[in-house]
């Protein structure tokens, strides 16, 4: 499902002491089945820029297409749009309410008028995708699990609705390591699994360099860079003038390259890292 921005412009409480664009002339098209990434630091616009395209902000100008419907026009049906486009909070967790995990996950699908029998297979298939047994969990209050779980259980209510379009507001945030991987791997699945389109806003720049195809990257309202990961972590400079940064890892194969190893300046995984130095010793152990 593309989904087509042009001209997109957002003013908050325009003709105020307290006047801010938070969106600049944004102009991105979306392909069916990418996984993009949208980094930025705090204020760039990223947030605004998620909420429009879910139908929860209006631009103040421009226009946001997907599949085909302009979203910005009074006559479209956002219920219809939303149903299409799901939108996953930063701290889903907190905004689970209902009284089993089982529950909570049907909520989103018993919305949309499924029979029970259907609403029950989209249930357990989300919990089988965040990694969560429905044996073990689905009559379980989600107020007595673990914050992870917690996460799963709040990504696993709107997977359940199986939008075309999944977009996540900085899902792995406050998560340990183990837990960032397996949130990062489950998200990978789902676009596997439904051939979604996935939308993944972040700080981490480990994050994104594991998972997206492209990147994009906002400051001051404007989309600045947009490309896939070898193309965006080349520019160095760039993103840390507007006080982003490389994944460390670029960094270590950089001044490893300084130090005479031949290691290709396009690692930004600890994978792509290893198999480099790997060969690199191999290199001088046959000579």
């Amino acid at each position: 499902m593309p989904i087509k921005i042009e001209n997109l412009t957002h003013i908050y409480m325009p003709g105020t002491p307290f006047e801010k664009k938070a969106l600049d002339n944004i102009n991105i098209d979306i392909q069916d089945g990418e996984f993009v990434a949208l980094i930025g630091h705090t204020g760039s616009g990223k947030s605004t820029l998620i909420q429009h395209i879910n139908g929860l902000l209006k631009p103040t100008t421009g226009k946001i297409i997907i599949d085909g419907t302009d979203i910005t026009l009074k006559t479209s049906k956002l219920a219809d749009i939303r149903k299409k486009v799901g939108l996953v909070f930063q701290y889903p967790e907190y905004q689970i309410f209902e009284e089993t995990v089982e529950k909570d996950i049907a909520y989103g699908p018993t919305n949309l008028k499924l029979d029970k029998e259907e609403i029950k297979v989209r249930v357990k298939r989300a919990m089988e995708m965040v990694g969560l047994d429905y044996e073990t969990f689905g009559k379980k209050s989600p107020f007595e699990i673990s914050g992870g779980q917690k996460r799963r259980v709040a990504i696993a209510g709107v997977v359940a609705m199986e939008p075309k379009v999944l977009i996540l507001d900085e899902p792995t945030a406050g998560l340990d390591p183990k837990g960032r991987d397996d949130i990062l791997n489950q998200i990978v699945m789902f676009q596997k699994e439904y051939n979604m389109t996935i939308i993944l806003v972040s700080h981490s720049m480990e994050d994104v360099a594991k998972v997206a195809g492209r990147i994009l990257v906002m400051n001051n309202a404007k989309c600045i860079l947009d490309g896939s990961p070898k193309r965006i972590f080349r520019e160095i400079d760039t993103l840390e003038s507007i006080g982003l940064a490389v994944p460390q890892i670029t960094y270590l194969a950089r001044e490893l390259r300084k130090k005479g190893f031949d290691i290709s300046e396009d690692i930004f995984t600890v994978d792509q890292a290893k198999n480099e130095i790997l060969n690199c010793l191999r290199g001088v152990k046959d000579a």
